[in-house]
């Protein structure tokens, strides 16, 4: 998260927002349907082998579209790949790309 900390800046509208999204996403008073694609992630990221046809149809009941999820499962996927790889070879983020939490 540290290096797209601007990003999430940049579209929840503000630092204080962002800062509760990092904090805890469950509690920073995202929407219905936001809440279940990052719930969805962070399965998909820490349990893959859990994943289940009802946690597709769970955003779907939140308003997704199959295209969207989709594309969601991509990103989510990628990011974890792209992450294991630098972390597998002892690559450290940029000192730019470090957030600061206090």
């Amino acid at each position: 998260m540290e290096s797209h900390q601007s990003d999430l800046r940049a579209e929840v509208g503000s630092q204080e927002k962002a800062l509760e999204i990092q904090k805890d996403y469950r509690q920073s008073g995202l929407k219905a349907e936001e809440l279940s694609m990052l719930d969805y992630a962070v399965k998909l990221t820490l349990s893959p082998s859990a994943m289940r046809e009802e946690d597709v149809e769970m955003l779907r009941r939140n308003g997704f579209t199959d295209e969207q999820i989709v594309d969601a499962v991509h990103c989510i996927g990628y990011f974890n790949f792209i992450n294991r790889v630098l972390d597998g070879l002892g690559v450290d983020p940029e000192p730019f790309m470090r957030y600061s939490h206090g």
